[in-house]
């Protein structure tokens, strides 16, 4: 005869099991049309999952265009800007932020650039703030991105990050409204902070 105790035992949900894929075995999935293009097209890859990323809202549109622009503009030709396109971290890791600079004099072109290749990151931040400073800040330190910004949209400020070390990024510079910001790696480019705000 069964008890009602182990009758509940087995009535219990199974505990959540992660899918964690490679990059490749992704884009081999989309290529054999198992993984719906819509889906995969609006996701970046983190720690091995499709993840879906934030709504771009106006201000951020606005802002990503602008320094887009910012950057085409004031970069010398060895210097490619990437607008919302992948950054190629590890085997299981491929976000995708806002404005990636990669230096042409280490990088092809000719796919995604790795933290090796990699200049400047920069994240437009309203509704992914959290996620932004946390999860995906974490990941740009472990990978040692040099420098990362964060436009944060709600508090009007910009956040750079350098120094990574260990997993995390050794100094961190606020930078407000009437303030001018230059890159540590690109010393010859400032960028008054009101003009990312409209």
């Amino acid at each position: 005869m069964t008890s009602i105790n182990s009758t509940i035992a087995t009535q219990q949900p199974q505990p959540y099991v992660r899918m964690r894929r490679p990059v490749a075995e992704y884009y081999k999935l989309y290529e054999l049309g198992l993984i719906d293009p819509v889906d995969f097209k609006k996701s970046e890859i983190i720690d091995g999952e499709l993840v879906r990323k934030m709504g771009i809202a106006d201000t951020h549109a606005w802002i990503v265009d602008f320094l887009s622009r910012f950057f085409n503009l004031n970069l010398p030709d060895t210097i490619r800007v990437h607008n919302q396109n992948p950054l190629h971290l590890g085997d299981y890791d491929e976000p995708e932020p806002d404005i990636v600079l990669s230096d042409l004099t280490k990088y092809d072109g000719k796919r995604h650039p790795t933290p090796a290749e990699t200049i400047l990151v920069i994240e437009v931040a309203e509704s992914s703030l959290r996620t932004d400073r946390t999860t995906k800040l974490s990941l740009y330190a472990t990978s040692e991105l040099p420098e990362v910004w964060i436009v944060n949209i709600p508090k009007r400020i910009l956040e750079v990050y350098t120094q990574p070390e260990l997993g995390v990024y050794g100094s961190t510079e606020i930078f407000e409204l009437g303030s001018v910001v230059t890159s540590e790696r690109l010393p010859d480019i400032s960028l008054p902070v009101e003009n990312l705000f409209y």
